[in-house]
């Protein structure tokens, strides 16, 4: 129909520029933020590009969820303060008859939510962990900078290099003071160079020196020359193993398990796409707008629904997670809200009519 058509298309439109300016604004936030954990040494400089694509990717469900739940809303209060709802009415088309184009455009959309959430979520935070961890021990590595006293990330060891070769790799006059267990141990050494272990460890090379052990504040040092001592300055650089949340624990790790915090997890995965599905049913009552009053009082009452849905839903997550409850809890808050929605959807079929009685129509009572 041409309704259908015409919504459909004003729908895509409205998405696309409600979707580029949530992230506009959402991105720009995460930078800043990450910008000043950089400014404070949290995270390398060079790190925050990637991390921000990862973090926007892991963002994306709850992203793309607003969007649409925004789009419906005001797409569909355009059409009321406009009248042109009105004259839908009028043909003899009801609300309900809204509800099919309006899920021609949620369906795909929340077919990319569970998907992105299922897969593509879980890949992306583990591999900003994997990322983030690999970029600090490049920056232990960069701690051995020539003419400069610095310390490394763990607080344990001062590095000073005299001089250094790019082209071969290999430093000169080295001196490097590590504390660990309580003992001060000094080396100096002529010569060295950084290797890279089978394991993928990353290690000093020291050759033709000295070496201080003891306790500081005390005369016992222990003194010993050596012709080649070796140095850890980065574990392995290859992948730390399982996951260190449970947001970047792979779906299928998920499935089947007794885990609580897991259940919790893949409740709330799925909860993703559902709750797409739900706020966009939702947002048609909610879009009602009496052009007589001039007040947008549906607006304040979509953004308190969202909020007390979403809240709703992460109650329930935690309540999982701790063990208090089972799945049901998540599938009774989507339960209910499906449920308001289905009473207001009833009510603003005829909204002459008090709300209570529509209430009463609706469950069967007269």
């Amino acid at each position: 129909m041409v309704f259908q058509k015409s919504l459909t298309r004003e729908l895509t439109l409205t998405a696309l520029g409600v979707f580029v300016v949530l992230l506009a604004i959402i991105v720009s936030t995460q930078a800043i933020n990450m910008l000043g954990r950089a400014a404070e040494g949290q995270i390398a400089n060079e790190a925050i590009t990637a991390l921000i694509g990862f973090w926007t990717l892991g963002f994306f469900p709850v992203l793309m969820i607003l969007t649409v739940f925004v789009s419906v809303l005001v797409v569909l209060t355009r059409a009321w303060r406009d009248h042109e709802m009105v004259v839908w009415l009028s043909a003899g088309l009801s609300l309900r008859d809204w509800i099919w184009p309006i899920m021609r455009f949620t369906l795909p959309l929340a077919t990319l939510v569970a998907g992105v959430t299922l897969f593509v979520g879980p890949w992306a935070d583990q591999r900003s962990q994997d990322y983030a961890e690999i970029i600090k021990r490049r920056e232990e590595i960069s701690a051995i900078s020539p003419g400069v006293f610095k310390e490394s990330s763990s607080s344990t060891k001062v590095y000073f290099i005299e001089s250094y070769s790019g082209l071969s790799g290999a430093a000169a006059n080295i001196f490097m003071q590590d504390m660990t267990d309580g003992k001060v141990s000094t080396i100096f050494a002529k010569r060295g160079y950084i290797t890279t272990r089978k394991d993928g460890e990353r290690v000093l090379v020291l050759e033709d020196g000295k070496r201080y052990v003891g306790d500081p504040g005390k005369a016992d040092y222990q003194i010993g020359e050596f012709k080649r001592y070796t140095a850890s300055i980065g574990e392995s650089q290859s992948s730390t193993g399982p996951a260190g949340n449970r947001q970047s624990i792979p779906t299928r790790m998920l499935l089947g398990s007794g885990n609580p915090d897991y259940k919790a997890e893949l409740a709330w995965r799925l909860s993703m796409p559902l709750s797409c599905i739900v706020l966009a049913l939702l947002a048609l009552p909610l879009s009602y707008y009496n052009p007589r009053s001039g007040h947008t009082y549906n607006l304040l009452f979509a953004l308190l629904a969202f909020f007390v849905y979403q809240n709703g839903l992460t109650v329930a997550r935690n309540w999982i997670s701790q063990g208090k409850t089972g799945f049901w809890s998540i599938a009774l808050v989507h339960a209910l809200m499906l449920l308001l929605t289905m009473a207001l959807l009833k009510h603003r079929n005829r909204p002459q009519i008090p709300f209570s009685q529509s209430l009463a129509q609706m469950f069967g009572k007269n």
